[in-house]
């Protein structure tokens, strides 16, 4: 059985997530947390809110066990970027891209 958390509209870019996902893909799911429980990072922060609510729904919703769980998919999509302006020489503005993803983890329960 499988079981899935999303985390939506998060403000880090897609790419900086991505490297934190690599690190836990196929994995249990509880040695990915350890993992993203060391990782100094703000990414690494949400994609284990994520891996925890995934752990949390498959043992709520469908009498799971948590030591059983792997994970079998850790997808990041990019999500709306927000447009600013900064300004720049002689009255002109540069625009730049505020960066959101979209975390998606999916859990397993068969080996």
């Amino acid at each position: 059985m499988q079981v899935k958390a999303y985390t939506k509209y998060a403000r880090m870019s897609p790419r900086k997530v991505r490297e934190i996902t690599r690190a836990i893909q196929g994995r249990n799911a509880a040695e990915a947390v350890e993992i993203l429980r060391f990782i100094p990072r703000k990414s690494a922060r949400l994609v284990s809110k994520t891996l925890q609510s995934a752990i949390a729904n498959a043992e709520n919703n469908n009498n799971l066990s948590s030591d059983a769980l792997t994970i079998a998919s850790a997808v990041v999509e990019e999500g709306p970027a927000f447009k600013r302006f900064r300004p720049a020489a002689r009255g002109s503005a540069h625009p730049y891209k505020k960066r959101t993803s979209h975390i998606r983890i999916v859990l397993s329960d068969e080996a």
